[in-house]
């Protein structure tokens, strides 16, 4: 498997492990301009929940990829965290946020997958 695709995958484990919800993965590979290969889309329902995710998204992506995140934003409010990998970027948003910025609609031309929340 392609070592960007796995840490997505691990990415997604990550978030899944403290419960983070409505995982959506934009696949920016055919988006001209792009920024990253990848968007990994998610929520949390508190700043508590947000910053818990981002810690277990790093901690996940160190064990089992052996990477680390280039920088690292917004755990001071934690009302939404970005965190740049650089092929792939993660956004943790508390629901109101992702609401707002509604990511998914800004890149509409990347494919998007969407994650079975995890009960």
């Amino acid at each position: 498997m392609d070592a960007i695709k796995k840490l997505v995958e691990n990415i997604t484990e990550g978030i899944q492990e403290k419960k983070g919800k409505g995982i959506v993965i934009a696949d920016m590979t055919g988006v001209e301009g792009a920024i990253c290969r990848y968007f990994v889309i998610c929520e949390g329902n508190s700043p508590t929940q947000v910053e818990a995710i981002a810690d277990a998204v790093e901690e996940t992506a160190r064990v089992k990829s052996g990477e680390k995140p280039v920088k690292v934003v917004g755990l001071t409010h934690a009302l939404w965290v970005a965190m740049d990998y650089t092929d792939v970027i993660v956004h943790i948003f508390v629901p109101d946020m992702r609401q707002y910025y509604n990511l998914e609609a800004l890149w509409e031309d990347a494919p998007l997958t969407q994650i079975p929340d995890l009960e």
